[in-house]
C-alpha cells in the first residue's frame, strides 16, 4: 500500500507536502533531490530502509528535522495508526 501526497504549495523556492501513511503504507525506495525539512503531525514511529539497512525512529508531531539533498530511503509506517507529516522541499537557495 501506498503513502499518498497532497502538494499544499509549489512555487519556484519551496514545495510544501502532506504526506499520510496507513498503517503499513510506505513510499517506494527515492532519491530527494533537494534539501528537505520534515515536520512531524503525529507522534509515532516510522521504518526507514536504505537498501542495506533499516531502522525505527521516534518522532514527535511538531518536532521538525531537516536533511541534505541525497538521502535515498523507503519510508514505511509501523504503527497500528496513521501517520502523516509535511515534508518542506527547499527548490532554490537565496
Amino acid at each position: 500500500m501506498r503513502a499518498t501526497a497532497h502538494v499544499q504549495v509549489e512555487n519556484e523556492w519551496v514545495k510544501v507536502t502532506e504526506w499520510r501513511f496507513a498503517p503499513g503504507a510506505e513510499t517506494g525506495h527515492h532519491v530527494h533531490a533537494c534539501d528537505y525539512v520534515v515536520v512531524p503531525l503525529t507522534t509515532g514511529k516510522l521504518r526507514l530502509e536504505d537498501g542495506a539497512t533499516a531502522s525505527e525512529v521516534q518522532l514527535t508531531s511538531g518536532v521538525a528535522y531537516a536533511r541534505r539533498q541525497g538521502v535515498a530511503h523507503n519510508v514505511l509506517n509501523p504503527n497500528a495508526f496513521e501517520f502523516r507529516f509535511l515534508e518542506i522541499e527547499i527548490l532554490t537557495h537565496t
